[in-house]
């Protein structure tokens, strides 16, 4: 009997389109938008991962603590920021060679046939913060599929801190659970004494129920998420099946938070009923969290050490494949 060598891929078909840039492999198919200023498409097996373009969050729903002490109203700049963000330049990166975006009709020069062994996509975002910074988010796409995410937000000391940073990926429908290595429960910078570290697997998108909706169910020191999906925009497509997205840490860990809501629909809620019907899934992988506090509900600030300076850079990054 011969033997089958079963080697990797080496290569990435690029489809250089008018507006976007196609990233194609055995099984993948990935589509980043010019326009949108960020990954537009993200399939895998024939599944699609994304609702809406991801990009940087800046924004927590606040909770009892940070009205007490004023909080939004010391950096609710960062909720506009949250809400609309610019795309100010993009660069792209074919096996290292750097190249501006190929747009139509200069994309024309580009057949059917053309690969690299490694494709990269920079997006540098612009925050309408007064005075403004800047966040960029690299894509590595390898001939394997995975995505290696590198994320940079540039500091200005002259913002106000930060309630969280990260990246916010909204996904077509419910997950129906997820699974991640990391701490047990609900836990933030300054509330991580009673996780007990381990594997854990939570069933639907569970939202904390306190009396008035903010921000829940975040998880420091998170080693990787696992994410679960059965249903698909596509309604030709009935089969049920169990299908996943992994996000798995580089370097060093983060925190991530996987419910059915954006922290600005949260932040409109004054009750559960008031919330949407839950029908998509939000991830945000993030980089960075402000602590609770918790002292009491009516004035103490986070402790010192639990804040975010919007002065410092910060850095970090992740992979994403197929579970």
């Amino acid at each position: 009997m011969d033997c089958i060598n079963h080697k990797e891929p080496e290569t990435l078909q690029i489809v250089y389109g008018d507006v976007v840039l196609g990233v194609h492999g055995n099984g993948f198919h990935y589509l980043f938008s010019y326009q949108a200023g960020g990954m537009e498409s993200l399939v895998i097996g024939g599944k699609e991962w994304l609702y809406r373009s991801p990009k940087p969050t800046f924004w927590r729903a606040t909770t009892c603590n940070d009205r007490g002490n004023g909080f939004p109203l010391r950096s609710g700049m960062w909720l506009s920021a949250d809400c609309f963000i610019r795309c100010s330049d993009i660069v792209l990166k074919i096996d290292g060679e750097e190249k501006k975006p190929q747009i139509a009709p200069n994309n024309n020069q580009y057949s059917a046939k053309e690969f690299a062994s490694n494709v990269s996509i920079i997006f540098t975002y612009e925050t309408i913060t007064i005075p403004s910074t800047t966040v960029d988010v690299e894509y590595e796409i390898l001939p394997t599929g995975i995505i290696n995410v590198n994320v940079h937000y540039h500091g200005n000391t002259n913002l106000p801190e930060l309630p969280i940073f990260g990246i916010r990926f909204i996904m077509p429908t419910k997950a129906t659970s997820y699974r991640y290595e990391g701490l047990s429960g609900e836990t933030y910078p300054d509330r991580m004494a009673g996780g007990v570290e381990g594997i854990y697997e939570i069933e639907g998108l569970p939202v904390t129920k306190y009396l008035v909706p903010q921000d829940c169910n975040v998880h420091m020191n998170t080693k990787w998420v696992e994410v679960y999906r059965n249903t698909t925009k596509d309604n030709s497509k009935h089969v049920n099946e169990t299908f996943g997205l992994k996000i798995t840490s580089i370097r060093k860990d983060f925190a991530f938070s996987c419910i059915p809501y954006t922290a600005e629909e949260l932040e409109n809620a004054t009750h559960h009923e008031e919330l949407p019907l839950p029908r998509r899934t939000v991830l945000s992988i993030l980089g960075a969290v402000r602590g609770v506090g918790g002292i009491d509900s009516w004035g103490s600030d986070v402790e010192p050490d639990y804040h975010i300076n919007a002065g410092e850079d910060i850095h970090y990054s992740f992979q994403i494949s197929k579970v």
